[in-house]
């Protein structure tokens, strides 16, 4: 499942679309440059990782500590409240966890394992929200963690349903073994995503983290697009996925079938 992975791979990924030369592009290069694990980077750190000059850094990130996008910190500088503020803002999200809470109490319930939820950005999964007991395995995910489609639970049962051109690019790009059980071949991939379409479900096996399990199954909105996806991840010493394959596929459709009422009365009342 790679739900509990601690490398983020997503951190710093959009530099490549962003310019360089606009304030604004600069911006951005700074808060993509914090990872999920930072609790303070000094001025120094944050300048090898952007590539901008000292000078012009310092200038930017006094300017976002004044707004609050950025905190000074006895060891440097971390993100800010003001940026969990505006992402709490983020209606259409919000709105899915806000559905999504009471399933995922429902399958912690009935598991006792780790329950994830999240959605598909690009080539990676993000994690919008986790409920976990005192047994957590492994290394804890991190809410707004990203984690990569091909090798977690969550991510293939997004990424079976996702749209030609992306599955053909997870297939044709590098898939890195994360462990010595990663399915790492473009053919057997393929294999497993088209059994995900079969079973509703997806499984991985210590693929993303040694000693992890999971157990994944897609949300439908309702036009029958993937909107997102949830999973339970348990210790590969006590925890048999299979066991709850049943109780993953109908927590999805419930988070599914009140998306779809949620959409029906918006319809209506417009």
């Amino acid at each position: 499942m790679g739900e509990n992975g601690t490398d983020e791979v997503g951190a710093g990924s959009a530099h490549g679309a962003l310019d360089r030369n606009t304030v604004l592009g600069k911006v951005m290069i700074v808060l993509h440059a914090f990872t999920i694990d930072d609790h303070g980077v000094s001025l120094a750190e944050l300048a090898r990782r952007t590539d901008i000059p000292k000078a012009s850094l310092h200038r930017i990130a006094t300017d976002l500590v004044g707004v609050r996008l950025l905190e000074r910190t006895p060891a440097g500088y971390r993100l800010g409240r003001q940026l969990f503020e505006l992402g709490m803002r983020a209606s259409v999200e919000r709105s899915l966890v806000e559905v999504a809470i009471p399933f995922m109490e429902d399958l912690y319930e009935r598991t006792h394992e780790t329950v994830h939820f999240g959605i598909r950005d690009g080539m990676e999964v993000i994690y919008l929200t986790k409920i976990g007991g005192h047994r957590q395995v492994g290394a804890p995910s991190r809410v707004g963690g990203r984690m990569p489609l091909y090798c977690t639970a969550i991510g293939r049962a997004l990424l079976a349903w996702a749209e030609p051109e992306v599955v053909t690019q997870v297939l044709t790009g590098p898939l890195p073994r994360r462990t010595p059980r990663t399915v790492a071949t473009p053919g057997m991939l393929r294999q497993l995503l088209d059994r995900v379409i079969a079973e509703g479900v997806s499984y991985e096996f210590e693929e993303s983290a040694p000693g992890i399990v999971c157990v994944g199954a897609p949300i439908f909105e309702s036009e029958g697009r993937v909107v997102a996806a949830i999973s339970v991840t348990g210790p590969v010493t006590g925890f048999r996925p299979q066991q709850h394959a049943a109780s993953v596929r109908a927590a999805a459709a419930g988070i599914g079938a009140t998306l779809a009422r949620r959409a029906h009365l918006s319809e209506q009342l417009d």
